[in-house]
């Protein structure tokens, strides 16, 4: 701040006229405290000016680190608003992946009980055969017996040996029969194994 024009005790004093057979000192006494008194307003003037420009350079730093601030939270709030597109993103293609399991493992299910269904038919037809089987050989036992009186001790080994041919054919059919069927369970449990992790990765993210 500059200061006042120059203001001297001389330039006071020439102010006032003096009358002829005045009192000089009193003036002179005046005009001083008068100076004293703009001096030290001076004085406060310039400390005041100090202290805004002071709160000022304060100011104007805190704007600029609330501006900095919000630069970054700008950055870091798209960031997030990224991170959150993607993570929506993975979310839907979980679902996705989901159904998709869950319809296969139903095609899996329903598969595996029409195997089910399946091996138990035969598992039943088996039976069935099986009962004709023994039923056929004790019914051939039987008229074995009946006919050792007819047949001579020639013929008699012939059709002994023909019988054991035919147990041998029906056993031999019945273990094929049966091989089948071990090969189907095998089969099924097989598809039950595969199946498991399937259906635990799917318990999992439901």
């Amino acid at each position: 701040m500059s200061e006042p024009a120059g203001i001297n005790l001389e330039d006071l004093i020439n102010v006032t006229p003096l009358k002829e057979g005045g009192d000089v000192e009193p003036k002179v006494e005046q005009l001083m405290g008068k100076l004293r008194r703009l001096q030290h307003g001076k004085r406060d003037l310039e400390e005041e000016i100090k202290e805004i420009i002071s709160v000022s350079d304060f100011l104007q730093e805190e704007l600029t680190t609330l501006r900095t601030e919000a630069y970054k939270l700008e950055g870091i709030h798209k960031e997030k608003e990224e991170l959150c597109r993607k993570l929506q993103f993975q979310c839907e293609e979980s679902e996705q992946d989901a159904v998709s399991h869950l319809k296969q493992n139903k095609k899996s299910e329903e598969l595996l009980e029409q195997y089910r269904c399946e091996i138990q038919e035969f598992k039943l037809k088996q039976r069935k055969q099986r009962m004709k089987f023994e039923n056929q050989l004790h019914q051939l036992i039987e008229q074995h017996k009946s006919l050792h009186s007819v047949f001579t001790p020639e013929r008699l080994s012939d059709e002994i040996e023909s019988a054991e041919n035919t147990k041998r054919q029906l056993l031999s059919a019945e273990q094929m029969k049966l091989a089948q069927l071990h090969r189907l369970n095998e089969e099924l449990d097989e598809m039950e194994k595969q199946r498991q992790p399937e259906k635990t990765a799917a318990e999992t993210q439901e």
